[in-house]
């Protein structure tokens, strides 16, 4: 079920009727979320820095207003919350006005006023009371922190409060080049003026909104469903949580860590830093061992000789 934006009163003269302020509107565009197409991976948006191209930490941006081309203001939270107004849970109706003196062009959103429990009598006087006289309130609202300009009217079973723009938010239809001769100048003939008033009475009717669709949304929904149907027509998009902002300096020198441990790897693996430190000794090949008679058989020789030497000379 909808939450209320703000729960307070209608006030109009001494009346003060509970009431809470909802949504008056659905939104019904589709959202699209942009993908990065060699992988399917989305597209994350950063607040970096314009000049560096570092990213900047929420705690770190501040708001400025450009008084002057490339020249700003810095605005704080405790000037904007000294400039907004004190009445946030109010709607109060300082006027009624005829309904048709509205141009149009003012409404901007529409919200629903609901009563609260045992408010039903005052807001039921206050409907009816303005369905008979053709009247509207005009009042002052505040929503989240902006006061806005309203028009209070009945519609149905309910109160509908529309959000209505300052004039100065509008645009005068005089600042452009517009037709503003008589219909004469412009050789407009009597006959023709009567096939065009014909030709708008033959297709008028009652106002239906219920016969009119989003033929664009339709359109493009029912490709959808065909799309997600198909066979390889959909990517999966694992979320990833986005990191704290007091985890940020954490994980650029976790990073960090990891380059250059990664770097000086390269530059000189372990085993072959660890080979080239220790020289290595090349161990000759082994000789065939001999037998053992033969190993013995050179120093008898030796002896025989030197013995046969002695009996001679003696």
């Amino acid at each position: 079920m909808a939450r209320p934006i703000w729960t307070g009163t209608l006030s109009f003269g001494l009346l003060n009727v509970p009431v809470s302020l909802m949504s008056g509107e659905r939104r019904v565009d589709l959202q699209f979320r942009m993908l990065d197409s060699r992988d399917g991976k989305p597209i994350r948006f950063e607040r970096v820095n314009a000049e560096t191209g570092e990213e900047v930490p929420w705690k770190d941006i501040v708001k400025a207003f450009e008084y002057d081309k490339g020249s700003y203001v810095v605005v704080d939270e405790d000037d904007i919350r000294s400039a907004a107004p004190e009445s946030h849970e109010t709607v109060e109706v300082e006027a009624f006005v005829d309904a048709g003196v509205i141009d149009p062009r003012y409404f901007e959103k529409p919200y629903i006023l609901v009563p609260g429990k045992k408010a039903e009598k005052g807001y039921v006087l206050l409907r009816e009371t303005l369905r008979d006289s053709g009247k509207v309130g005009i009042a002052k609202v505040v929503i989240r922190t902006r006061e806005y300009l309203s028009a209070v009217m009945p519609q149905g079973d309910a109160l509908v409060l529309l959000l209505l723009r300052y004039p100065q938010e509008l645009v005068d239809p005089q600042d452009y080049a517009l037709p503003g001769e008589p219909a004469a100048a412009y050789r407009i003939s009597e006959r023709e003026r009567e096939m065009a008033t014909q030709l708008i009475s033959s297709m008028s009717g009652e106002w239906d909104p219920d016969s009119y669709h989003d033929e664009f949304r339709e359109r493009l929904h029912a490709l959808l469903r065909k799309r997600i149907k198909a066979k390889g027509g959909t990517t999966r998009v694992e979320e990833v949580a986005e990191p704290r902002e007091d985890a940020a300096t954490n994980v650029v020198d976790f990073m960090s860590l990891l380059r250059k441990s990664l770097d000086a790897n390269k530059r000189t693996p372990a085993r072959k830093a660890a080979l080239k430190k220790v020289p290595v000794k090349k161990t000759p090949a082994k000789k065939a061992a001999k037998p053992a008679g033969k190993a013995t058989a050179k120093p008898a020789q030796k002896a025989a000789r030197k013995t046969a030497a002695r009996r001679k000379s003696g």
